[in-house]
């Protein structure tokens, strides 16, 4: 080997091994400033996804994976693979929560490494020499890795489901960037690798969730950018080149905008879904407000942000009303505009702005989601925090200053990751954070006040519940948490009660607070420890609220839950018959052989198999509901119910039951 042979094969090394090494070094650091946060509990929409775990028995054979795998209501698609990632935790529920955080986290190293891969691969490609594009690579993700912003997307087990959608775009941009580097050196592989990477990932990423659909307009920034302009395509393969970019990039990207369009056109004309307090103008004067909060939070960073709670975000109402709103669509409008102007001499600033305006276009737009949400942010800035780290790495003016803010920011970004994790470690006090950090939002109050109760202080629930009332008399969350606490300390009185009803007949939603609240004051009376103020008449009098509110008339699904309590309420009265027929009406709503077995299933175990059958028998004379045929996952679950005939099974099974029921009955009776 000769003197300069040597001298290159070092040179090539040694940004290599920095590189490596202090990649790793953030991944150990990440890892251990995680633990404490891994002890926290399931929170909010994780028990609304990963009971699905055991809703058909454990999962120890391909059927029950069948129907598992099938179950998902998120999105057209169901979301099979982040449901299959939950396999690694789980197979059956109720289940410990560390393994679900601890494959998190997991996740979030494995995507922190990728993110600098990539960020390398960039750097190179922008024609940044090797040491200085190798350490602001290996800085610029662990900036993002180290970010507390992102602790809530860790933490939270369900939104797994966003972290696998960044983890495909990653392998994605990498398998481009790689088979990119090919092309340009006229390989005709490399067509295969690139845009093979891309289809795949995108196809991955939408199995996870529906953003994952953007991967080829990132990739588009990524090439319009960085590659063409520093590696064009020269040669006999130019041709094919710009076929497959058209095929693979430009044409899906011209989809989803135009997806977009079409959402937003259906909305202004049949306007938003009514359980949204917001109409589509409304949404995106807010969202410019809400963007810049996000960028507020990712640039001057706290350990405690305010969680999972978004409902008191304030809905602007115009320009001007609150007239931040134009101050943030001038200041995003000159950020995109500075992104334009700075692509040629300052790609790096420029594909960070672009590449994050384009990261939040499905869930920041037109589509009718909640206003705000901190994992939103986990995919579109992970290329924010390159532009300061090629320049906190790189030659020039205050050296000294920039090597010492290389080495202090992630130290104090690490810092306040570490307390931020902490208090998702411990529930009871992650409460009350929340909900001094969001004193407006009724959730965080309700959350607050449900721990306060847990720790055997229900006059302090009842207390808050009581000062965030006078602003929030339509949330039934509040409402019934003030009536919960009352009913712990010993008495509920008649105003709280007329609160409640108040609120049960205005609310915009209800869902399973509503109906699992409800359920539990009536298991007080069937177990004889209702407690005064919250007797059967005073339950009739909630149920009787509910059926008042418009949206009880509009909701098939709200009008059966309802006339099922009846049911179960009439049943602690022993009137038999009364339950029967509230049951019977409730499966008229919406019928179902899933409703028909769960209130078979309570007559029979409180002791009336003959209702019980009689209650199947009206299950049968019903019209069967016409097959679902679209191309949704929960139509495909549909299909192999039925295919299987599980439910079928699940219904002659409980017949049978019920049959010897009433046979052993009648056999006992004198």
């Amino acid at each position: 080997m000769t003197a300069f042979t040597r001298i290159t094969a070092s040179s090539n090394v040694r940004p290599a091994l920095t590189f490596w090494a202090l990649s790793l070094l953030a991944l150990a650091i990440a890892a251990c400033i995680y633990q404490r946060g891994l002890q926290g509990d399931f929170l909010f929409d994780d028990l609304a996804n990963l009971p699905a775990l055991g809703a058909f028995g454990p999962i120890d054979n391909w059927t029950a994976f069948s129907r598992y795998i099938t179950s998902g209501i998120a999105d057209p698609t169901g979301r099979p693979l982040a449901m299959l990632s939950f396999l690694i935790d789980a197979r059956n529920w109720p289940a410990d929560p560390y393994p679900f955080k601890r494959t998190n986290l997991i996740l979030h190293l494995v995507n922190a490494l990728l993110l600098a891969m990539l960020l390398r691969r960039l750097g190179r490609a922008s024609n940044v020499t090797a040491p200085y594009s190798d350490k602001a690579a290996a800085l610029g993700a662990s900036l993002w890795l180290l970010h507390p912003l992102f602790v809530s997307t860790t933490l939270y087990v369900v939104q797994r489901e966003a972290m696998l959608p960044a983890t495909f775009a990653l392998l994605g941009l990498l398998g481009y960037c790689r088979g990119r580097k090919l092309i340009a050196s006229g390989k005709y592989r490399g067509l295969w690798v690139a845009f093979g990477s891309i289809a795949i990932a995108t196809a991955l990423g939408v199995a996870s969730k529906a953003n994952g659909v953007l991967l080829p307009m990132l990739a588009g920034l990524v090439e319009y950018l960085l590659l063409s302009p520093n590696d064009p395509i020269k040669g006999s393969i130019r041709a094919q080149f710009f076929r497959l970019r058209m095929a693979v990039l430009i044409l899906p990207s011209i989809a989803v905008l135009a997806w977009l369009a079409f959402i937003g056109i259906r909305i202004a004309l049949h306007g938003v879904p009514e359980f949204r307090a917001w109409t589509l103008g409304e949404r995106l004067l807010t969202e410019a407000r809400v963007v810049c909060d996000y960028l507020a939070l990712l640039w001057v960073p706290h350990p405690y942000t305010a969680g999972l709670f978004n409902d008191s975000v304030a809905v602007s109402k115009s320009v001007l009303q609150p007239f931040s709103t134009l101050i943030c669509i001038l200041f995003l409008g000159a950020l995109f505009a500075a992104a334009i102007a700075l692509r040629h001499r300052a790609p790096a600033i420029a594909l960070a702005i672009l590449f994050y305006f384009c990261g939040h276009l499905l869930e920041s737009t037109v589509v009718p989601l909640e206003l705000y949400y901190e994992h939103r942010n986990y995919l579109p800035a992970m290329l924010m925090f390159w532009p300061l780290a090629l320049w906190l790495t790189g030659d020039g003016a205050l050296p000294m200053l920039r090597r010492g803010l290389a080495v202090l920011l992630p130290l104090l970004l690490a810092g306040m990751t570490f307390l931020n994790a902490d208090l998702w470690g411990n529930a009871g006090d992650q409460a009350l954070v929340w909900a001094e950090k969001n004193p407006e939002s009724p959730r965080a109050q309700a959350y607050a006040a449900a721990a306060e109760r847990a720790l055997g202080r229900p006059d302090l629930a009842a207390a808050r519940m009581q000062r965030v009332h006078v602003a929030s008399n339509e949330l039934i969350q509040i409402a019934l948490n003030e009536v919960g606490a009352q009913c712990e300390i010993g008495q509920v009185d008649g105003e709280a009660l007329a609160r409640a009803r108040s609120a049960l007949r205005s609310s915009r939603t209800a869902g399973r607070l509503y109906y699992e609240w409800m359920s539990q004051a009536i298991e007080r009376v069937q177990a004889g420890s209702a407690c005064p103020g919250l007797g059967p008449i005073e339950i009739g009098s909630l149920l009787d609220a509910m059926d008042e509110n418009p949206n009880t008339l509009r909701y098939a699904g709200w009008r059966q839950d309802n006339l099922g309590l009846r049911g179960v309420l009439a049943m602690t009265r022993k009137d038999v018959p009364a339950a029967l027929e509230d049951f019977n009406r409730a499966l008229d709503q919406q019928p179902n052989a899933a409703t028909a077995l769960a209130q078979a299933a309570q007559l029979g175990t409180a002791g009336y198999p003959e209702a019980a059958l009689s209650h199947l028998d009206h299950f049968d004379a019903l019209p069967e509901p016409p097959a679902r045929h679209d191309w949704s996952m929960a139509s495909v679950h549909a299909w192999l119910l039925r295919r299987q005939g599980f439910m079928r099974g699940e219904v002659a099974h409980l017949r049978g039951v019920l049959e010897q029921d009433v046979k052993d009955k009648r056999e006992k009776a004198p």
